[in-house]
């Protein structure tokens, strides 16, 4: 089904942006975004509380070391991008070839 969206610009680079990263199309980003805002997994639901917490903003981010430093690194970042990047694809296969 066709449909318009009327998108900030902004948005729409970034998306289109990422879609590039990732080796996609715009559309695909914007399906598989939509599924996990339907149908969100549950980890996404119930996250680890010992390792996560919300912040002022509302969003969830990594608990911080008594001393005040990150417990992640820029490499385990880049690891753990990698492999969110490689599901991604595999989900966007599985659902083009169901």
């Amino acid at each position: 089904m066709k449909t318009t969206l009327d998108l900030p610009d902004e948005l729409l680079i970034e998306a289109k942006t990422l879609a590039v990263r990732r080796r996609t199309s715009l559309k695909a980003l914007v399906v598989e975004a939509l599924r996990k805002e339907i149908h969100p997994r549950p980890y996404q639901i119930e996250p680890d509380k010992s390792r996560f917490e919300v912040n002022e903003l509302g969003m969830l981010v990594l608990k911080k070391k008594r001393d005040g430093a990150a417990t992640v690194t820029s490499d385990s970042v880049r690891d753990a991008q990698h492999v969110i990047d490689e599901e991604d694809r595999d989900r966007a296969r599985e659902s083009r070839h169901p």
